[in-house]
C-alpha cells in the first residue's frame, strides 16, 4: 500500500445478508495462510468478525486473525509471499492500531475488500477478546439479532466513513465482552 491510497481504503460499509460462502472463503484463506505463515504461527489462524457468525448480516469481508511471535518480523519476512497471494500491507501509521499488523486482500478490480488479515502477537488480549466476541454471538441468537439491527443502522448513518462505523459499534462490543469469559487459556 505504498504511495497513493487504494480505492478499497475508502469503500463504504455495506451490510449484506448472511452468506454461507463466507465460511468456505475463510476456510480456504485460512488453509493458505497457515502455509504462508506456518514458520511463525503460535495459535493458528482464526475466522473472526461478523462473517464468522452464522445468520449475522455483515460487510462481505472475511476477517482472519493469526497469532504469531512478532507481527513486525512476520510482516517483513512474509511480505513477498503475502503480496503474491494478493494481500496488501497497511502501514502501521495508517492502521493506527499499534498492537497488530494489518493486511487487506482486495478483489480483482481493486475496489472492494474480500478479506482482512490481523497479525497479533501470541497471548495478546485482543486475540482472546476477538474470539470471545465471536463465540458469544454464536451462542446467543437474540444478541446476534440486536447486533444485526445496530450494524444496519450504523452502516446507514456512517455510509461514507468506515472508521466511524467501526467506532460506533464499540459500546455494543464492550457490552458483549462484559458478558463473556475472555481470560484466555
Amino acid at each position: 500500500m505504498e504511495g497513493a491510497v487504494p480505492a478499497w481504503a475508502h469503500e463504504p460499509p455495506e451490510i449484506r445478508s448472511p452468506d454461507p460462502g463466507w465460511r468456505e472463503s475463510a476456510r480456504a484463506e485460512s488453509v493458505r495462510l497457515a502455509v504462508v505463515l506456518g514458520p511463525w504461527l503460535v495459535d493458528g489462524v482464526e475466522h473472526i468478525g461478523s462473517t464468522a457468525v452464522p445468520d449475522l448480516p455483515a460487510k462481505p469481508v472475511v476477517d482472519l486473525m493469526a497469532s504469531v511471535g512478532d507481527p513486525d518480523v512476520v510482516a517483513r519476512e512474509a511480505a513477498a509471499e503475502l503480496a503474491a497471494d494478493g494481500w496488501c500491507a497497511v502501514p502501521p501509521e495508517r492502521d493506527g492500531r499499534p498492537w497488530r499488523r494489518f493486511f487487506v486482500k482486495p478483489d480483482a478490480s481493486g475496489v472492494h475488500r474480500v478479506a482482512h488479515l490481523h497479525l497479533l502477537p501470541a497471548g495478546h488480549p485482543r486475540w482472546y477478546a476477538q474470539l470471545a466476541f465471536r463465540d458469544t454471538l454464536r451462542r446467543d441468537p437474540g444478541l446476534t439479532a440486536r447486533y444485526a439491527a445496530l450494524k444496519r443502522c450504523l452502516a446507514t448513518r456512517h455510509a461514507g466513513d468506515r472508521e466511524a462505523y467501526t467506532r460506533a459499534k464499540s459500546d455494543f462490543v464492550a457490552e458483549v465482552l462484559g458478558r463473556s469469559d475472555r481470560s484466555g487459556p
